[in-house]
């Protein structure tokens, strides 16, 4: 259980998204969990990183400059720029994966990195490696105007465009209801 309410919108995505989702809209502002105190631990926490991952100053800088980049990313997964590939090869750079026999005779891997306070980043941008992997065009941003959030749309249909339907979904049906009431009648 998180030792603070995590107060974004949208919980649950995978790492990667998670990450660049610590910035949102409410109303016409944009918050950043990133930016208040312990806004970090509330991330590491949500993604089951707390405690295996630093909570300092360092990491938090670390946990910037990869939101940066996933942000530059994610404009077109399917095709990224030159800026997003050198935004993402940087934080990589920092981190491996180390293979290994565990005590049980299974393999085994862990997350090395070369500062403890790249590890949460690193492994952040691994998964958005992942899920480009998996299927790039299920990377999206939500399709409310002034929406900032990003999901990874796991519906069979591949239909899914709001980050979230209660709200997002909401918003521009309320928007299109009100626009056609507004609309004079013909008489």
């Amino acid at each position: 259980m998180p030792s603070v309410i995590d107060p974004r919108p949208l919980l649950g995505e995978p790492v990667s998204l998670d990450l660049l989702n610590t910035r949102w809209t409410a109303g016409d502002e944009v918050r950043d969990l990133l930016t208040g105190p312990g806004g970090l631990t509330v991330w590491l926490e949500a993604n089951g990183l707390a405690g295996r991952c630093p909570d300092d100053a360092a990491a938090l800088e670390a946990a910037l400059a990869a939101r940066e980049a996933l942000a530059v990313a994610v404009r077109d997964p399917g095709a990224p720029s030159p800026a997003a590939l050198d935004g993402l090869n940087a934080v990589l750079a920092h981190g491996r994966v180390r293979r290994f026999v565990g005590p049980d005779g299974r393999p085994a891997e862990e997350v090395e990195t070369d500062f403890p306070a790249w590890r949460a980043p690193w492994i952040a941008v691994d998964d958005y490696l992942g899920l480009l992997a998996a299927d790039p065009p299920r990377i999206r941003a939500c399709a409310h105007d002034r929406c900032i959030l990003h999901f990874f749309d796991t519906s069979q249909n591949r239909r899914r465009r709001w980050c979230s339907m209660a709200v997002c979904g909401n918003r521009a049906k309320a928007s299109r209801h009100h626009a056609r009431t507004k609309e004079p009648r013909p008489e």
